[in-house]
C-alpha cells in the first residue's frame, strides 16, 4: 500500500477564470461567514448511527454517472440523505431531483437490503470541509461490519511513471487500499510516488486510522467533462463483491447511460 494518501497538495488554481467570475468570487467571499462553511445535514436523521455492512462513495461527476448507469434505480434505490455545503467552488443543490452537471451529494439506501448505502458526491469538498464531511457522514453510520468502496477520476497528467502519459491508454483504473481490506482487487495497485488528493484520500485515511477494511479505485483520464469512455472505465469494478449483486439489467444500463449523456448534452446547449 501507498503511504502518500491524504498527502496535502496544493488547492486548484483559479488561473483562466474570468475577470467577472474573479469579482463575483471576490465579492461573495467579503459576505462569507464561518457558518456558511459549514457542512449541514447527513446520511439518515436517525438518533443511531445505522447499520452498514457496504458503503460506496462516487466522487466526482463521472464516478456519480456510473453510479446512475449501472447500479441507481428508482425502483430498488431510495434517498435517505443529502450534504449540503457552500465553498468558493461550489454550491450544492437543493433538490434531490438532480442534472449530471448539478452540484450535489446524496445518499441512497437499497430497499432490499438498508445495510447497503451508496452516496454520489459530484461537489467539490474544500481541504478545510473535509474533516467535517467525515465526521457528519461516518457519525451516522456503524463501524462495526463496515467496508467502503470508493470511485474517483483524475487527470491522467497528474499520474507519475517514467514512461510518457501520452503512450498510456488513458482511461485506465489503479487501486489503493487500506490493509485491512482483503478481497482482490479489480485493477493494478497505485505505485509510488503517485498519490490520491481531496475528498477520496481523506475517506481512505479516516478508513486506515479507523482500521475499516476499504479500497479506493482512481480512473486516470485525460477528458474532464462528462464522458462516455470514462464512465464506462469503472466497468470491471461490476464484477467486485461489493457491486456484482447490485448490477442493473445491462440493457437498463446502456439506456441510462444514454439518457444521462443526452441530458448533459442538452443541458450544455442551453448555453452556447
Amino acid at each position: 500500500m501507498a503511504t502518500f494518501f491524504g498527502e496535502v497538495v496544493a488547492a486548484p488554481s483559479r488561473a483562466g477564470v474570468d475577470d467577472e467570475d474573479e469579482e463575483e468570487a471576490a465579492g461573495q467571499a467579503l459576505e462569507e461567514t464561518p457558518e456558511d462553511r459549514e457542512i449541514q445535514a447527513a446520511p439518515g436523521a436517525a438518533a443511531e448511527p445505522l447499520r452498514c455492512s457496504r458503503f460506496v462513495v462516487a466522487v466526482g461527476h463521472n464516478a456519480a454517472a456510473f453510479l446512475s448507469s449501472f447500479i441507481l434505480d428508482s425502483v430498488c434505490w431510495e434517498v435517505v440523505g443529502a450534504v449540503k455545503l457552500w465553498n468558493e467552488w461550489c454550491r450544492t443543490s437543493n433538490t434531490t431531483n438532480v442534472l449530471p452537471t448539478d452540484s450535489f451529494c446524496l445518499f441512497y439506501r437499497l430497499i432490499s437490503d438498508p445495510t447497503v448505502l451508496l452516496c454520489q458526491c459530484s461537489c467539490y469538498v474544500a481541504e478545510d470541509q473535509q474533516f467535517q464531511w467525515l465526521e457528519k457522514v461516518f457519525g451516522h453510520i456503524q463501524k462495526e461490519g463496515l467496508q467502503v468502496t470508493i470511485l474517483s477520476t483524475c487527470p491522467v497528467a497528474d499520474y507519475k511513471t517514467q514512461e510518457s502519459t501520452l503512450t498510456l491508454p488513458s482511461p485506465f483504473l489503479k487501486a489503493l487500499k487500506t490493509k485491512e481490506f482483503k478481497e482482490q482487487v479489480c485493477c493494478p495497485l497505485l505505485e509510488q510516488p503517485n498519490i490520491v488528493r481531496d475528498l477520496p484520500a481523506a475517506v481512505l485515511s479516516y478508513c486506515q486510522v479507523w482500521q475499516i477494511p476499504a479500497v479506493l479505485y482512481q480512473c486516470y483520464t485525460d477528458v474532464i467533462k462528462l464522458d462516455t469512455v470514462t464512465i464506462e472505465a469503472f466497468k470491471p469494478l461490476l464484477s467486485s463483491e461489493t457491486l456484482k449483486n447490485l448490477v442493473k439489467d445491462v440493457s437498463e444500463s446502456t439506456k441510462s447511460l444514454k439518457k444521462l449523456l443526452t441530458t448533459n448534452e442538452t443541458h450544455n446547449n442551453i448555453y452556447i
